[in-house]
């Protein structure tokens, strides 16, 4: 698929999908099976706070391609006719802007590619405690 063509709230859409899944994923492979536990660790992950983070921290820490910088600047920069209660407007496009970067790489098949920037987010997840 030529995810030039897609707009950033396509990919943000499917990005959002692809991230929950495997933030789920690694919580249920660690043994987690308790539901409302589940949805507590996942949640840490999956706020809009959250994915503004650690996209901030991805950019700080320098590890996103030129065109994963491009996929987030499409998304962030997206006409967005409805925001999340929880968070400012600004975050609410940071936050799309992070899931538009796993559904351009969904798209792109880059799958190995969103396994080593998941590993990295649950490298740096400690802080995240401090976002929510």
């Amino acid at each position: 698929m030529n995810t030039n063509l897609l707009n950033g709230m396509s990919l943000a859409y499917m990005g959002d999908a692809i991230y929950e899944i495997e933030i789920r994923r690694h919580f249920i492979e660690l043994g987690n099976t308790n539901v409302n536990n589940l949805h507590k660790l996942v949640t840490k992950y999956t706020s809009g706070k959250s994915q503004a983070f650690l996209v901030h921290k991805m950019m700080n820490d320098n590890i996103l391609t030129d065109l994963e910088k491009e996929a987030f600047r499409h998304g962030r920069n997206s006409h967005v006719s409805s925001r999340r209660k929880n968070i400012d407007i600004q975050t609410y496009l940071e936050a799309t802007g992070f899931e538009a970067i796993f559904g351009y790489l969904y798209f792109e098949e880059k799958y190995d590619r969103i396994k080593e920037l998941i590993v990295y987010i649950f490298n740096v997840g400690e802080f995240l405690d401090e976002q929510n």
